[in-house]
């Protein structure tokens, strides 16, 4: 899940407050749609750029261990 705090508040101490507690992104109002969308956009990447990246080591590490599997069997 993708969280971005908006705020009409800004301050260093709300953002950090934000990012601490998990936000990924901080923007402020007023904020132009397009910024936000861009935002979003973003993080969805990352966010699919991430799965992919956990996808891959699973994927190899099921590969290693019917390696293992299959060499114990061979003996």
């Amino acid at each position: 899940m993708v969280k971005i705090i908006v705020t009409g508040y800004p301050s260093l101490e709300n953002a950090v407050e934000a990012v601490n507690k998990g936000a990924d992104g901080y923007i402020i109002k007023p904020a132009q749609s397009n910024d936000i969308l861009q935002r979003l956009k973003e993080q969805l990447r990352k966010q699919q750029a991430e799965k992919e990246y956990g996808e891959q080591k699973i994927k190899g590490y099921i590969e290693t261990r019917q390696k293992e599997l299959d060499s114990k069997e061979k003996r």
